[in-house]
């Protein structure tokens, strides 16, 4: 017989999977609001309190043979090791706003967008309407090359010199490592005149 103890515990692990694999999905953009500093405590207490509930659910397989808790945190932990959240949010992003990525370059090959931060002659602090094209702050990155431009939008900007990104390359030239004053690692096509690359 099904006691509230153990409805609770079913409630309890169902909540902290849920909150795991929202942190999954989202953790990006969680990022880009609130800095990764603030995010550790909050990466601490899901994940803690997951860890406590999967104990939690041990316990209970063993001592009551109740195993519906145990398998849904069995799930969440194949998920959170095997599925790609990161790149089907990075996905659902180049596709979303591709038209108005577009729209940015056009802006900036015709000259309406030039680079107006100060002291930094390839950044473009981008008008309020695109600012959500390119996270940590709303600014794109321009590398000239042959009279024409590369343009960085971002999707990560890291603490200290790291980033990631989407770049349109007009020529559909793949980028170099050094672009962007960067140091690029890893670089993978995503449409024509698209690349994605990560620097670190």
């Amino acid at each position: 017989m099904t006691t509230l103890k153990d409805n609770r515990l079913l409630f309890l692990s169902l909540a902290s999977s849920i909150l795991v694999i929202l942190i999954a999905f989202f953790q990006w953009n969680l990022i880009d609001i609130i800095t990764e500093f603030l995010m550790l405590p909050i990466w601490l207490v899901v994940f803690g309190f997951f860890i406590f509930i999967t104990v939690k659910t041990i316990t209970n397989l063993i001592k009551k043979r109740d195993w519906k808790p145990f398998v849904i945190q069995l799930l969440t932990i194949l998920l959170w090791l095997f599925f790609p959240f990161t790149q089907v949010m990075l996905d659902v992003d180049f596709k979303m706003n591709k038209s108005e990525r577009e729209e940015v370059v056009a802006m900036v090959e015709n000259g309406t967008l030039k680079p107006n931060v100060p002291n930094s002659p390839s950044t473009i602090h981008l008008p309020e309407k695109y600012e959500q094209l390119s996270k940590g702050g709303g600014e794109i990155f321009i590398e000239k090359k042959d009279n024409q431009y590369l343009i960085l939008f971002l999707t990560h900007r890291g603490v200290l010199d790291g980033f990631s990104g989407f770049v349109y390359s007009p020529e559909d030239k793949k980028p170099n490592q050094n672009d962007f004053d960067g140091d690029i690692k890893e670089i993978s096509k995503l449409d024509k005149n698209w690349y994605f690359v990560v620097s670190y």
